[in-house]
Formats: structure tokens, sequence, C-alpha cells
């Protein structure tokens, strides 16, 4: 029987560097002949695609309700979930995702505002309670975090509803974050991402090393 793979979430405030980070982990593990897909939430699939367009940039989606933006993070994660991440690890694959459930625990229930119980619900259901093995969230002051987010290049008159939002937003985010940290010693990791990228690499080396020891030193 094959062993089951290994699932790596990477998370944090919008503009934290998480593209980058992700990238650099792709190719150190793949560097060491495993074979790991790379997923994105919302999105990777092609509902998901199309629900991700709705989220972020459709105007259609400007005025939705908190409600509602769970619910379609949720069913994009669901169709994730049961397309390729549970096929992926059950044939002893890797999978890292950029974004998963915790983002909705900090994103709809800390920053929105939504009943905790009903969001976690909502999130177990979705991801047919398939919790991540190791979750890196990196770490970076709310204020640069947002000036980073809003310096990146879109197409032009492109809006973006979740990376728009204002600094009191993110700052709920960030507290939300720390504080999943807290709760979830074990799976959640805080990565200071303050740093150059080397530096938050390296950081992000450590704590894969230690959670999977045979990993290369």
């Amino acid at each position: 029987m094959t062993a089951p793979g290994k699932f790596l979430t990477f998370e944090g405030c919008e503009g934290c560097g998480k593209s980058t980070q992700i990238a650099s982990t792709l190719a150190w593990l793949r560097s060491a002949k495993l074979l790991v897909h790379e997923v994105r939430e919302p999105g990777g699939t092609p509902v998901g695609e199309i629900i991700r367009h709705l989220l972020k940039h459709d105007p259609v989606g400007q005025s939705m309700t908190a409600e509602t933006e769970l619910l379609l993070f949720a069913a994009s994660r669901a169709e994730l979930v049961r397309q390729l991440i549970h096929p992926s690890l059950t044939r002893g694959e890797w999978v890292i995702a950029d974004r998963f459930h915790d983002s909705t625990t900090v994103f709809q229930g800390n920053a929105r505002g939504l009943p905790m119980e009903e969001v976690n619900f909502i999130n177990g259901f979705a991801i047919a309670h398939r919790e991540p093995d190791l979750t890196l969230i990196l770490d970076l002051d709310p204020s640069e975090a947002r000036n980073r987010a809003l310096r990146r290049p879109r197409p032009a008159g492109q809006k973006d509803r979740l990376e728009d939002l204002d600094l009191g937003f993110y700052q709920k985010v960030a507290e939300g974050y720390r504080s999943l940290a807290q709760r979830e010693p074990q799976r959640v990791k805080l990565i200071d991402a303050s740093g150059t990228r080397e530096a938050t690499f390296a950081l992000i080396q450590k704590e894969l090393r230690h959670a999977f020891p045979s990993l290369p030193r």
C-alpha cells in the first residue's frame, strides 16, 4: 500500500510573499526528487477558477455579503479537495496549497465577524475533514503587507476586491492568524516574513525539516 502524501499550506495577509516562498519551496522539494503539486485558493479547478474571478475581480461580486463569500470559498475548496488534493495524497504525492481553510477561518470568521461555529462547520464539510499536515503563516506587519499588495502590477483597470480592503481589515487578519498559531501550535507555524527572501526561506526550511526529518539537510 502506498503511504499517504504530505499536504502543506501557506497562509498570510495579501502581500506577505507567499508566491515567492512557495516557488522556492517547490523547487527545493522537487530537487529532492519528490512529486509535488501546487494548487491555489480560490481556484485550481475549472469550477474554482470561475469562482475565483467572481470573488476577486468581477464587478458583480463587489457587493456580495459575507455569507455569500464564505459559501463561495467553500464551494471552490470542496471541488479542489475532491478533484485534486485528495487523489494526489492518496497516490503518495505531496501537495502545496496557496491558502486553504485557515484563510476562511481568519478572513470570514475573525475579520468579517461571521459566527465561528458556523464557519468551522462549513470548513469541515468542504475539506472532508482533511487538515493540512503543516501550515506555514508568513507573518508580516499588516501595513507593510497591504502596501506590498497595492504595489503589485495588475492588468489595466482591474480591481481586486480582496487586496483592496482597508488597513483595519488587514490588522484583523494578522491578529486572526497569530491567534490560530497559538491555538494549534503543532500544525500551524508562524514564519517571520519581515527579512529578506533568503532569510524567510531559511526559516521555512527549518520548519519543514523539523516536521519531515527525511528532507535533505
